[in-house]
């Protein structure tokens, strides 16, 4: 793994901004036309499968998903060529919803690519929805 890699760069800049809520800086990183597939495919998170390619769309995304959730991500490996870059990661995802707390952890390959400006371009997250929805328990305070 080279760590000078834009794309790797740009993928611990937005665990960082994920981990520290910060919904600017993690949108600010994304090219006028960048795309975000998490996960790939039809799912509840995107029901057509198509993406979220547009700055409404991402910030949407980022508000259902990411605001009221807390997520370490924890990188296994890395894998860089050029302006792109593969993480092999967990996730473990501390939700809110109401007065309830749920957990669920996530495990798969997430890309990044960027553009010579380090800009991302793709951010596509290879797990199964269904894998992920089964790990999902509400947390009981003791």
């Amino acid at each position: 793994m080279n760590k000078d890699n834009k794309a790797f760069q740009v993928s611990m800049m937005s665990r960082e901004f994920v981990a520290n809520h910060d919904r600017e800086g993690w949108l600010g990183m994304f090219a006028e036309d960048g795309i975000i597939e998490d996960p790939i495919g039809p799912s509840a998170l995107d029901p057509e499968g198509t993406g979220h390619s547009t700055p409404e769309a991402r910030a949407t995304f980022y508000d259902n998903n990411i605001a009221h959730s807390d997520i370490e991500y924890i990188l296994h490996e890395s894998y860089t060529s050029h302006l792109e870059c593969a993480n092999i990661v967990t996730l473990n995802v501390t939700i809110k919803a109401g007065d309830k707390t749920y957990k669920q952890q996530v495990n798969g390959v997430f890309t990044y690519s960027v553009n010579e400006a380090g800009k991302l371009t793709a951010l596509r997250g290879f797990w199964e929805f269904e894998e992920g929805i089964a790990t999902l328990q509400e947390v009981i305070e003791a």
